[in-house]
């Protein structure tokens, strides 16, 4: 009997030693998670900054993260970045919801009629190669400088990836599930909206995350060449005063929100579509 609970002992030592393992492993893998991504930019700005110190790179044209962060912080104290930081989402916002909305109407009535597809193949295949700053003085010339002209650019650059992306997956839905709708007779609007769109929403999802991209780089297109505030404001005001590290402030910001955005986009897809992880 006694034999027996050694054993028992031991085996219990065993799981616990297991479990305590496993918790480690898992601990380790999520700080791997989190940190992995952070070595590159981390090793980046650390020899950026020595190179900086040591005058090989010259401040004037690309001064020291530190300088960069200082900077960043004197615009935040002042509110001056979330000012223009907010001006530019704005009209991120705005025309980006024009833009995916008649995107997403339009790749569902090209997706599903092959004849209205054929009825607009000629203008769309002579519009979506036009460059989106090609748009900017042609617009400012007929709308002026004014808030519509900004976020029609912005509503251009994002309705063609969304356009794109909705046909491509209108028209990836997998033909057994139309044929089981078919046979089953249901109407063509709980075929459309229980079949062929929760099949096109990864499709769906990616243009938008591809359109909410193009949307930043048009504001800030726009913002360049007419406009009195925003992001592409900042930094073509700080050009004309050679302010370096103002502008590599606007273009940072820029990237990060820009990365919060897309990271809330896939939060929300992976949310809405279990199914498909």
């Amino acid at each position: 009997m006694e034999f027996i609970d050694i054993n028992s002992r031991n085996e219990g030592k065993e799981r616990c030693t297991a479990q305590v393992q496993a918790v480690s492993a898992g601990a380790e893998h999520r700080w791997g998670f989190f940190l992995l991504p952070l070595a590159l930019p981390v090793m980046l700005l650390v020899v950026w900054e020595v190179l900086s110190r040591k005058g090989f790179i010259r401040p004037t044209i690309l001064p020291p993260p530190t300088d960069i962060w200082q900077v960043v912080v004197e615009m935040t104290v002042s509110g001056e970045l979330l000012k223009h930081l907010l001006i530019s989402l704005e009209r991120v916002v705005k025309g980006f919801s024009v833009g995916a909305v008649l995107g997403l109407i339009s790749g569902i009535l090209i997706g599903l009629s092959p004849r209205i597809e054929r009825a607009v193949a000629l203008v769309t295949g002579l519009l979506r190669p036009i460059p989106i700053i090609a748009w900017v003085p042609v617009l400012i010339l007929w709308m002026g400088i004014d808030e519509a002209s900004k976020i029609t650019v912005i509503a251009i650059g994002s309705f063609w990836p969304v356009l794109l992306n909705v046909i491509q997956g209108i028209r990836s839905t997998d033909r057994k599930y139309l044929e089981v709708a078919t046979i089953l007779e249901k109407s063509r609007w709980m075929l459309l909206t229980k079949v062929i769109l929760p099949s096109a929403l990864p499709s769906i999802f990616t243009g938008i995350r591809i359109g909410i991209g193009i949307a930043w780089m048009s504001v800030v297109g726009a913002e360049l060449i007419a406009a009195s505030s925003g992001v592409g404001y900042m930094i073509m005001y700080a050009r004309e005063l050679s302010q370096a590290d103002v502008m590599l402030v606007g273009v940072f910001s820029i990237g990060i929100t820009g990365l919060l955005i897309d990271y809330i986009i896939r939060t929300v897809e992976s949310r809405l579509l279990k199914w498909n992880v």
